[in-house]
């Protein structure tokens, strides 16, 4: 009775009855329901790991362990373990102590076998969910991880993770490119924190939500009477970012004179306030992002090209939303599970015609788009999508042609039921309603592994 019980078992069923266990088992069975019979309880909650996704279904009076203190024994173990007491002696008190212990469900025997039927599958239903969102706040719990704070399965995501890393121990600037709302402060952030000047400060600053007569003032200080109005010294952004990471947001909004002298701060690692003389050293790194092409900018005049490449060294490429598909609904469940709690609402599932619409979408706000849209989800709000803007294509990749869309629109929702699955390579043909071996077919030709592609013969 040592070894695991099967992750594909979806009810354990036990009852010292012989005649009553098979009829229950049968029951179950032609429901569709895979089931394990036990006729005892002893030992069974060594068996169970805290990631089974079934229910356990267990008579009360048994010898030995009977089915409260298996439900005793099973909570101490897994507290949201879904289990089904049932009972032929009508008693009252029983069930009500059942109930209160935590059990899901409580059957009087003779019970129509539609309530045992129901009940399995709303506790299954149920532990589905529970597993889910264990599962996603495992992945959000420490957001010191690259992979927490960068979530993402697709290859797109996969590179932009191993760029961060790779660029996180050299101590050279970086520039970021991405459109509005791809995340370019996180991945600053990241790159901060796993560096070694993550005790240092980090310091961001928005040079496009910079008025122009301030902004020098804000990046590099000033002193005591430097310009009408300025009374008292002040420690500019680059110099209080001393021994730590400057993030310069919006790069490409900077006046031709603030980028003369971003550059010469960029060369000399030095900084003069406004109206002073003197040079202060100045030991960070410096992180700078933008949504334009630069390269662009600089052929057009509206960028100096000198400054362009001399932050070009480390360019970092953040991929829009609307190119990494196959993330769209895991980052949205993540999203969805957080705002929940963070309401304390119950989680919700992402129903079939709302994961459409948000595999669909253009995504143009990108993540900070589907954060809001998972936030509503998550407050029984309407999803609040707007329609792709006239001429812009819902591909998943830019510039593909519909057979291209086809196979990422397939490959996304494949990806998506993946998690849900289990390892179960009959679960996940289940949800995608087709047959495992053309699952088979279509895992190899998407590159997509899935464990539960091994264990297929064992169901």
């Amino acid at each position: 009775m040592s070894n695991r019980i099967d992750s594909h078992i979806q009810v354990l069923l036990v009852d010292d009855d012989p005649h009553l266990r098979q009829a229950l088992s049968q029951t179950l069975d032609l429901a569709g329901f895979r089931v394990e019979t036990l006729a005892e309880a002893k030992g069974l909650a060594a068996r169970l790991s805290n990631d089974w996704p079934g229910v356990v279904v267990s008579d009360i009076r048994m010898p030995g362990i009977d089915g409260l203190q298996l439900l005793q024994q099973l909570h101490d173990q897994d507290p949201d373990l879904p289990v089904l007491l049932i009972t032929g002696h009508g008693d009252v008190p029983l069930a009500v102590q059942a109930m209160r212990s935590g059990a899901y469900d409580f059957l009087e025997k003779p019970f129509p076998s539609e309530a045992l039927i129901d009940s399995v599958r709303r506790a299954l239903e149920m532990r589905r969910l529970v597993l889910e969102n264990r599962s996603l706040r495992l992945a959000l719990a420490d957001r010191q991880q690259l992979g927490a704070r960068l979530a993402g399965q697709s290859a797109p995501m996969q590179r932009l993770r191993e760029q961060v890393s790779a660029l996180a121990s050299i101590n050279t600037d970086v520039l970021i490119l991405g459109e509005t709302g791809a995340g370019k402060e996180v991945v600053a952030r990241a790159l901060h924190d796993l560096s070694s000047r993550s005790k240092g400060p980090f310091v961001a600053i928005n040079a496009g939500a910079l008025a122009e007569s301030v902004v020098e003032s804000e990046l590099f200080g000033h002193e005591p009477g430097a310009f009408t109005g300025a009374q008292k010294r002040r420690i500019g952004k680059f110099e209080f970012a001393n021994g730590g990471t400057l993030f310069l947001d919006e790069i490409e909004s900077m006046s031709p004179d603030v980028q003369v002298k971003l550059l010469r701060l960029l060369q000399e690692r030095m900084v003069e306030r406004l109206g002073g003389n003197q040079l202060i050293p100045l030991d960070i790194r410096v992180i700078a992002a933008t949504k334009e092409d630069l390269r662009v900018a600089a052929d057009q005049g509206r960028f100096r090209a000198d400054l362009y490449y001399r932050l070009n060294v480390a360019p970092l490429r953040i991929p829009p939303l609307r190119e990494r598909g196959e993330d769209i609904l895991l980052l949205f469940q993540q999203y969805a599970v957080t705002a929940a709690e963070r309401h304390n609402l119950p989680g919700r599932d992402v129903p079939t015609a709302l994961r459409a619409q948000l595999l669909g979408h253009s995504w143009p706000g990108n993540v900070r788009e589907l954060q809001n849209a998972a936030e509503r989800f998550a407050l029984g709000l309407d999803s609040g999508l707007e329609p792709a803007p006239s001429g812009n294509s819902v591909n998943p990749a830019s510039g593909a042609g519909l057979s291209e869309q086809v196979e990422a629109y397939e490959r996304a929702l494949i990806s998506a039921e993946m998690a849900n699955a289990h390892n179960s390579l009959r679960s996940l043909a289940e949800a995608l309603g087709i047959a495992r071996k053309t699952l088979h077919d279509k895992l190899r030709k998407h590159g997509l592994d899935f464990a539960g592609s091994n264990n297929d013969d064992h169901e």
